[in-house]
């Protein structure tokens, strides 16, 4: 499963536990293919991602003016979650990767075309904010 893949299912798992509460391992389960295997990386999206939830919600409801996450649909909300912790916790993927992929995956999950504006102002407004690299 190459990274592009591992991100999707990560959204897909992030979306369900989000929605339903379910364990981090059950919700990647429920999204794998009968002959896919859980990689480092999508666990590591999904485990990191649901570990910082609090302090990257944070930082998503100070980069969004008149919008708080909560009011932001649940699949932007997934995705722009995992590429904040991408952004702030994966040392080995530059900014700009992380931010292009969750502009991509909003653009694909969603039938709202300025879902992926949305996702990238907020994103970049945080991107601006961290340290360079």
């Amino acid at each position: 499963m190459n990274r592009r893949v591992a991100r999707i299912k990560a959204v897909q798992s992030l979306y369900q536990i989000d929605m339903t509460g379910v364990e981090n391992e059950e919700a990647i389960d429920a999204v794998l293919e009968e002959d896919e295997e859980v990689t480092p990386f999508l666990q590591s999206l999904v485990k990191g991602t649901v570990e910082h939830t609090a302090e990257i919600d944070e930082a998503l409801n100070g980069a969004m003016e008149h919008w708080t996450i909560g009011r932001v649909a649940n699949v932007n909300r997934a995705i722009m979650r995992m590429a904040v912790y991408e952004m702030k916790w994966e040392d080995d993927i530059p900014v700009n990767v992380s931010l292009n992929e969750a502009i991509e995956l909003a653009k694909g999950f969603s039938a709202d075309e300025e879902s992926g504006r949305f996702v990238n102002g907020v994103l970049s407004k945080i991107a601006e904010g961290l340290p360079k690299e």
